[in-house]
């Protein structure tokens, strides 16, 4: 079993950062890859970015590629989401996933473990 918790969500204006961090607890997660989704209201979860558990590849989806850095430190069992140039359309809650599978994930089903989600506002 892998627990997730996320934190850093927060309220900031168009054209702030911040950053998101997701500690897991439990198994060894330096084997696990880990994904970051989004869920805004009425819409579906949508995948973000992920992180291989080796060699540290990643992947993002178009709509963040160039603002967004997912980076992960293994001692700490934590991955993060740094999120730069943020615009009202990243508003929702954002989750983090992890899972032994894939090397880079990118799909909600592909996932095993995930958080409880922090909240993200991006104001105009």
């Amino acid at each position: 079993q892998v627990q997730l918790v996320e934190s850093g969500g927060g309220l900031v204006q168009a054209g702030g950062s911040l950053r998101l961090s997701c500690v897991a607890s439990g198994r060894t997660f330096n084997s696990y890859a880990v994904g970051w989704f989004r869920q805004a209201p009425g819409k579906e979860r949508e995948f973000v970015a992920v992180i291989s558990w080796i060699a540290g590849r990643t992947y993002y989806a178009d709509a963040v590629k160039g603002r967004f850095t997912i980076s992960r430190d293994n001692a700490k069992n934590t991955v993060y989401l740094q999120m730069n140039s943020l615009k009202p359309e990243d508003t929702a809650v954002y989750y983090c996933a992890a899972d032994a599978g894939a090397i880079l994930p990118k799909r909600v089903s592909e996932y095993t473990y995930w958080g409880q989600g922090t909240q993200v506002t991006v104001s105009s």
